[in-house]
């Protein structure tokens, strides 16, 4: 059965974006007269998946009240929710919402626009036997000798196995992850209950242990609106 859920991360503080971030969710910050969310979820909904399950925490009854009586629901995808009651990082929102998981699916940040073929993602995830593929952004700027200020931070072997994830040592590292991954529910299991777990610093190297996790490719960049100039570039890109 093809994947028809995505999840994306929306309880993030946004410590990044205050003072515009201590009365409005990072995710619901405005661009270009919308919230970004919305525009995430017109991409999404735009690439074939039927529902959205948004992990929401800091002021998230802003985002279930826009998007259930205000201008989002115009859209035509389902969205549902999950909250946590405290912080618990990104492996621990996903285990809080656990039982709201489809058997697969793709979580993607909730400030990171990516605008790449998800059906396609989807199909070679369903195709393989990883737990996990990650969308890795392969940076061509770097070998002209253009300055990025990127940091690679996934190594990935000849075969799309990714054998190291370090946002502190990039040596060795080939691609960017770019904020997506598909994941099948049971690569959750290892995840205590209640416990602040990291996605990218706990899941990611436990399964690229058990070489289980594969990297995607793509020279589609990725646009982080969580910094002032990534809010301004994507203002630029949706324009």
């Amino acid at each position: 059965m093809p994947i028809e859920q995505a999840v994306i991360l929306a309880g993030g503080l946004g410590t990044r974006m205050r003072p515009m971030t201590e009365q409005v969710p990072k995710p619901m910050l405005p661009v270009n007269g919308k919230p970004f969310l919305y525009h995430q979820l017109r991409l999404l909904e735009s690439r074939g998946f039927r529902r959205v399950l948004l992990l929401v925490g800091y002021l998230g009854e802003q985002i279930e009240e826009y998007f259930d009586s205000g201008a989002g629901a115009t859209l035509e995808v389902g969205i549902s929710y999950s909250y946590e009651s405290s912080p618990l990082g990104t492996g621990g929102a996903l285990k809080n919402a656990a039982a709201k998981l489809d058997p697969a699916f793709v979580v993607l940040n909730g400030d990171t626009y990516l605008d790449v073929d998800y059906r396609k993602l989807c199909a070679d995830f369903e195709r393989d036997d990883c737990a996990g593929m990650t969308v890795a952004y392969k940076q061509h700027d770097e070998a002209a000798g253009m300055k990025t200020e990127l940091k690679n931070n996934l190594a990935v072997r000849a075969d799309g196995m990714v054998m190291r994830y370090s946002k502190q040592d990039a040596a060795g590292c080939t691609h960017v992850d770019a904020g997506a991954t598909a994941f099948r529910k049971d690569a959750l299991s290892a995840i205590p209950e209640g416990r602040k777990c990291s996605l990218e610093e706990e899941i990611f190297p436990a399964l690229i242990a058990k070489q289980q996790l594969k990297a995607w490719a793509t020279s589609e960049r990725f646009i982080d609106m969580g910094s002032p100039n990534g809010l301004a570039a994507l203002q630029e890109r949706l324009r």
